[in-house]
């Protein structure tokens, strides 16, 4: 079994918030999709909320996620290095 280091949770996350577009994703929904526990969930929500990548959003006591462009970008640069980085055999 091989477990996910930081780098590659953040990926998750943002890429889950990613693919559901402008309407944003619940937070039961992305905790599926990342396969995290709720307080592992929060913690890594709360860095990447202050990190301006990912935008919290409370409607209707629902908390909604959605990516910013800043998010994209970080996620567009880290699979690009992280592509680099795998063709010379290193791991993130």
């Amino acid at each position: 079994m091989t477990y996910r280091n930081s780098n590659q949770i953040a990926e998750c996350i943002l890429q889950s918030v990613s693919e559901s577009g402008a309407e944003g994703i619940k937070v039961t929904r992305l905790l599926h999709k990342s396969n995290l526990s709720h307080v592992r969930f929060k913690r890594f929500a709360n860095k990447l909320v202050q990190s301006n990548l990912i935008n919290k959003i409370e409607v209707k006591n629902k908390t909604i996620f959605i990516i910013t462009e800043n998010g994209r970008v970080y996620l567009d640069e880290y699979r690009r290095f992280s592509s680099i980085a795998d063709s010379f055999g290193l791991e993130l």
